[in-house]
């Protein structure tokens, strides 16, 4: 039987007032722990989110000297995690009241070359060609095609867009780096008081992966949320390659135009699963970016094998966002 209330009483909480915050695309949720001993977070993962994947990473960025989580008390078993709170002061709620953009990315940038820099730990999954493939048809073929099309995709499609998305990544498969996966900023705080890379806090990482790191920086400067101006996206890659000296960087411009393309393609049709799937209509909105943003990676050569079969199969007029289930009821 999970309660909260009996977890947070063993950990000297129990008198501690709790503020629930905005629940995300996710199953975890999340309360501000008021009055307590120290400043905290509950976090509540009910089932099928498991705690233990975010104990590991969170042990493994601390380690490595960057900014995590303190863990301050954990049931795993019930999906509970008392985790050290970071304040409200994520990049995207700084940059929504006007904070300089170009600090906060250059910021992001120079932790995430900090993150890149260590191996990662063994215990972490892959995120690989196949892996990806595999990801962007559980949205993509799963959900969107249906609504786009009007009846699910054959075995002919899908085996082509398996087929394109793994020779599209087959060149970069050699480089095996931490993915955060979800390096964006929601997911980054401004932490004052701390210096270099610390000063940027990163969360949400459970779903980290073994994997080629352009992923993240792709993640960082071609948000599916929110419009990345040309130059800022250029600096911040720009510090990234810069702290990053032994890179190769047309071989780097060319994972990430890769990576962008199964990201965008797969977060695209993403959102539609939380509209049919969870009733989260309101991620429908940043469809078109990242129509837009899979438009502008496609132009790099190295992603033709995915780019002849989206021509063939959904070209660009075709390449839209389904109405809410609501409208198209």
């Amino acid at each position: 039987m999970r309660d909260a209330g009996d977890f947070l009483r063993a950990a000297g909480f129990g008198a501690a007032r709790l503020l629930p915050l905005p629940s995300d695309a996710s199953h975890r949720r999340y309360a501000r722990l008021v009055g307590g001993p120290a400043p905290a977070l509950l976090m509540d993962a009910p089932p099928p989110e498991d705690v233990r994947p975010f104990l590991a990473v969170a042990g493994h960025i601390a380690g490595i000297g960057l900014s995590a989580p303190s863990i301050l008390a954990q049931d795993p078993d019930n999906g509970f995690l008392l985790i050290e709170d970071f304040s409200d002061a994520t990049h995207a709620a700084l940059l929504d009241a006007g904070a300089d953009p170009r600090t906060l990315y250059l910021e992001a940038a120079e932790a995430l070359a900090a993150l890149h820099a260590h191996a990662p730990p063994a215990f972490l999954p892959a995120w690989d060609g196949a892996t990806m493939a595999r990801a962007t048809a559980a949205t993509f073929l799963d959900w969107w095609w249906p609504a786009a099309m009007g009846a699910p995709a054959d075995a002919a499609t899908r085996a082509a867009f398996d087929g394109a998305i793994r020779a599209m990544l087959a060149p970069f498969e050699r480089e095996g780096g931490f993915v955060h996966r979800d390096y964006f900023p929601a997911n980054l705080l401004r932490l004052e008081g701390r210096d270099g890379p610390r000063r940027t806090g990163i969360i949400d990482f459970q779903d980290a992966a073994i994997g080629h790191p352009a992923y993240d920086l792709v993640s960082l400067v071609e948000d599916a949320r929110r419009d990345v101006a040309a130059e800022i996206r250029a600096a911040a890659i720009a510090r990234y390659l810069d702290a990053r000296g032994d890179v190769d960087r047309e071989q780097f411009a060319a994972a990430m135009a890769a990576c962008a393309a199964q990201r965008h393609l797969r977060v695209a049709a993403l959102w539609v699963r939380l509209d049919r799937r969870d009733g989260k209509p309101r991620y429908l909105v940043h469809g078109p970016r990242c129509w837009r943003l899979l438009d502008a990676a496609l132009a790099h050569p190295a992603t033709k094998p995915l780019r002849d079969v989206l021509d063939v199969h959904v070209p660009p007029a075709r390449r839209t966002t389904p109405a809410a289930a609501t409208e198209a009821a």
